[in-house]
């Protein structure tokens, strides 16, 4: 086993308050040690990595995306409107998804936010129109060729406007086909234990996107196979009116109806909840994803983090679709968590380290993993490594603080398992320009 020693830091963030002043060893894709302040590696170490320019992270772990939405970004028609509006002019182009588009979407997706720092990705796939019915087979192919670490969630939408839905009849499925293909791929896909690369959890698209009988059933299979559950819930209020004229119920009193109330079930978004209701989500051990910058593109409102976290729930970050973002970048949306948290709360109740925190180590409790988001001994070797050496750092004085209040956006090294998979700046074995223009190709098809 080759080691190596990351050494001398010009910043570290362990996400966990250890001491790695003068850096981490790293071997066999994981942590070895962490060399304190002043100290040097008690183990032999068979090469060094000068980090004495860059600020060192856990690598950064996105807790909700929809990747093949990175081929509608900036889509006029879709531009300046409410949640509903956004998406009923959205559905009929995403409708017209095909499995190349759907690949080189994701392979796009996923070396931008690699670029970015972020080393774990859990997408929600949720159209499975008729040329995409194995949508989850294709993004783990483009998953294992970027060799970025994911959880894959076979999303569901089974009510179509016919049923009293938003999306068309051509992107939804029958209760049983959306079952059946979610117990295919958690048998062909799934990993579990430290160190899994690929994850699939069950995630129908919104409760009232599916029918009460397929919440019910994906929370049985799921558990069946000890995998987790994901869902949009209380992103807007015009969802909790229709929530509450579809079942009579307010989201989280749905939840519980459907036995979604649990541990093993993250939210996207989580905005809109009352105090009563943060308080039983956070006693059920339920797991949000804030995702700053789309709901502040779609003016949806600000996550009430914490006091989510303070009722014992978890906070983690995700970017969310590229529809709404516009971007697949994590540490942009680090900047953006506190920006937005600094307009709820205090300047001394939010800090660039909670931001961070939410990114790192709270993303992975969000997504149940403990093998990841924080730099400590037998962890993962999922790093990120920034230079400040850009213009807009000059005079900054607290390198960390720095990285987050000065805008940082591109990671100069970035490792999964150990292994670099960004060097310089630039993404590993990936040819960016020909990605970048089979990716245009495939948008331009998409909307034309």
């Amino acid at each position: 086993m080759q080691t190596t020693w990351i050494k001398h830091p010009l910043a570290v963030f362990t996400a966990n308050d250890q001491d790695a002043s003068n850096g981490i060893v790293i071997g066999g894709g994981q942590i070895l040690e962490l060399v304190a302040s002043g100290q040097a590696p008690t183990i032999q170490v068979d090469q060094v990595f000068d980090a004495s320019e860059h600020v060192l992270l856990p690598g950064l772990i996105n807790t909700h995306h929809h990747l093949y939405q990175t081929l509608t970004r900036a889509y006029p028609p879709a531009l300046n409107k409410r949640l509903f509006p956004w998406l009923k002019t959205l559905y009929p182009v995403w409708a017209r998804l095909q499995p190349e588009m759907l690949f080189n979407a994701t392979r796009l997706g996923l070396v931008e936010l690699l670029l970015s720092g972020c080393t774990t990705v859990a997408d929600h796939h949720y159209l499975f129109p008729q040329a995409l019915t194995e949508a989850i087979d294709i993004q783990v192919q483009a998953a294992t060729e970027t060799g970025s670490r994911v959880v894959l969630t076979r999303g569901a939408m089974s009510l179509g406007e016919e049923q009293g839905g938003l999306p068309p009849q051509s992107t939804v499925q029958t209760d049983r086909e959306i079952l059946d293909d979610s117990a295919r791929v958690i048998k062909a896909f799934h990993e579990s234990g430290e160190g899994a690369r690929i994850q699939i959890a069950l995630a129908p698209c919104s409760p009232f996107s599916v029918t009460r009988e397929l919440m019910v059933e994906t929370a049985s299979l799921a558990r069946s196979h000890q995998v987790r559950l994901h869902t949009h819930l209380a992103e807007t209020e015009d969802e909790n009116q229709f929530c509450l004229s579809m079942f009579g119920v307010r989201p989280v009193d749905y939840l519980e109806s459907v036995d979604w109330l649990s541990s093993d079930v993250w939210l996207a978004h989580g905005i809109h909840f009352n105090d009563e209701e943060l308080i039983r989500l956070g006693q059920a051990g339920v797991g949000v994803c804030h995702c700053p910058s789309s709901n502040m593109v779609l003016a949806s409102g600000i996550c009430r983090t914490l006091e989510f976290q303070n009722a014992g729930g978890h906070v983690g970050l995700g970017v969310d679709g590229s529809a709404s973002n516009d971007a697949s970048n994590m540490m942009q949306e680090v900047r953006q968590a506190l920006l937005i948290n600094r307009l709820r709360y205090q300047a001394d109740e939010v800090t660039h380290r909670d931001a961070l925190y939410w990114a790192t180590k709270g993303s992975a409790n969000v997504l149940g993993r403990t093998d990841i988001g924080e730099l400590a001994l037998a962890k993962q070797a999922d790093l990120a490594l920034f230079k400040l050496d850009e213009p807009r750092f000059s005079g900054a004085h607290d390198p960390l603080a720095a990285l987050v209040l000065c805008g940082a956006a591109s990671a100069d090294h970035v490792a999964i398992a150990g292994e670099w998979r960004v060097r310089d700046g630039l993404p590993v074995h990936q040819d960016l320009p020909e990605l970048i223009q089979q990716h245009t190709a495939s948008a331009r098809q998409l909307v034309s």
